[in-house]
């Protein structure tokens, strides 16, 4: 982790010595932004942002509970009767009877489609962040939104077209999301001040624990409904209010603060005097030598490889493992499985306030707070995740796990997600491509780990 930087245009690794005073005179000298009366334009981008990252989200894990209804689970697989499986649940009035899907997709061939998406989603990382902070982010993210969204609302065709059609049309969709977060992250560091950034990238981010939340039950209520044989209005639904979020985005947010028609000049007068003047585009090459010796990038690249492991293996899977293992019907398995997401948005949102609270009071340096919060991002839901193991058949030991390190998991908005903009505010979006891209290896590589550990037999090992 590192300590600010923002006066220097490239990486500064050597940061430990001055730490302390650099933070000090952050707090110190942060001019007091005075009130307007109208709403910030920085708040409205967050806003957005929020929902951009909702919808996004929204579209890629519908998936996860769609499969479940897309799978023709009444055809003969082959079964090993001499593995411990948990009994299925007593059927009760709530309870909808499973329909018989369209697909007979093996387990291998559902994870090689759940992992699909982030063939593409890691490929434009890195291009996407460049190229927002070339351009500015505005077009990237949108642009980025908006792709997903057509390739969503295509899935259902694809899907009945062919197996590896349907593959193809998750890999663009992944292409197209790829861009988001580094185009995000860019914008940021042309946006907020560095006493905001932590909550502010709570409440942004946060947005694909809410589209999590909001997508999971919703689509497991649609793959229920005779209409459109149900699971394709998951994909249709989520797709078009991603194409109604582009057009509202064109027309509220801008790339910088001095690009704005309607921003009050005291708001711009503060975020200048907080971040610095700003270039329209960054004049300097990228310095690869630099960001290949940066330790402190290695430490965010190692740290969000093993948070998004643990992350996507529970978003991926957890709607198969209700299904299969704990023996939730459709309707349930999706409500149950946004409770993580839930609390995961409550408590990243109450962590970061509280984290940048600490560091205005001065009682902790941003370096050190950064590896707090990151330490119990990573470690207490790795534990929990083992709990869960040990949990078994019991249903309720494994939700009450599953929400309470879900929640420390939000953790993670005050730990290591704006450590890049810490490092080099100008290079922010292609370092966090840098680390997002590798660490969403893990994206695809999880759920394809699982298919090869479990086989035909969706079962827990103890």
């Amino acid at each position: 982790m590192s300590s600010p930087a923002e006066e220097s245009p490239i990486i500064n690794s050597d940061i430990e010595n001055d730490i302390t005073s650099s933070h000090r005179n952050l707090i110190d000298n942060a001019p007091v932004e005075e009130t307007t009366g109208w709403i910030k334009s920085r708040t409205v981008l967050g806003i957005m942002g929020f929902l951009g990252f909702a919808n996004v989200y929204a579209m890629r894990v519908n998936l996860s509970v769609a499969i479940v209804a897309m799978i023709n689970s009444t055809a003969p697989m082959p079964s090993n009767d001499s593995l411990d499986v948990c009994p299925a649940a007593p059927p009760s009035n709530s309870s909808i009877p499973a329909k018989p899907g369209d697909f007979n997709w093996t387990p291998e061939q559902q994870s090689i489609i759940l992992g699909s998406f982030f063939y593409g989603y890691v490929l434009t990382q890195i291009p996407g962040g460049r190229i927002a902070e070339i351009f500015g982010g505005k077009l990237v993210y949108g642009v980025g939104v908006l792709l997903t969204a057509i390739f969503t609302i295509l899935s259902p065709i694809a899907a009945f077209v062919d197996f590896k059609f349907f593959i193809v049309v998750r890999v663009l969709e992944g292409l197209g999301e790829g861009v988001t977060y580094p185009a995000m992250h860019a914008m940021l560091a042309r946006w907020i001040p560095p006493l905001e950034r932590s909550k502010f990238a709570a409440y942004v981010y946060a947005g694909s624990n809410i589209g999590t939340v909001i997508s999971l039950p919703i689509s497991g209520w649609l793959c229920t409904l005779d209409f459109a044989q149900g699971w394709p209005l998951c994909f249709y639904l989520f797709g078009c209010l991603g194409i109604l979020w582009f057009i509202a985005w064109m027309f509220l947010v801008y790339d910088s603060p001095q690009r704005h028609p309607r921003i009050c000049p005291k708001e711009i007068e503060y975020i200048t005097a907080t971040i610095g003047p700003q270039e329209d585009k960054p004049s300097m090459s990228i310095p690869w030598c630099k960001f290949l010796t940066c330790v402190p990038l290695w430490a965010i690249l190692i740290a969000q490889c093993g948070q998004s492991w643990l992350f996507y293996t529970q978003l991926t899977e957890l709607p198969t493992y209700m299904n299969n293992i704990l023996h939730f019907d459709i309707v349930s398995n999706a409500r149950l499985s946004a409770i993580p997401y839930l609390t995961a948005w409550i408590a990243g949102i109450l962590i970061s306030i509280f984290a940048d609270w600490i560091l205005a009071k001065g009682w902790l340096s941003r370096l050190t707070s950064m590896k707090l919060w990151n330490t119990v991002a990573a470690f207490i839901p790795a534990f929990g995740l083992l709990g869960i193991a040990w949990a078994g058949c019991d249903r309720m030991a494994v939700m009450l796990l599953l929400s309470i390190t879900s929640a420390f998991g939000g953790a993670v908005y005050a730990g290591n997600q704006m450590n890049h903009i810490d490092l080099s505010p100008q290079f922010a979006g292609t370092m966090y491509g840098i680390t997002n891209a590798a660490s969403n290896i893990c994206g695809f590589m999880a759920p394809y780990v699982i298919g090869l550990i479990i086989g035909n037999d969706q079962v827990s090992a103890h």
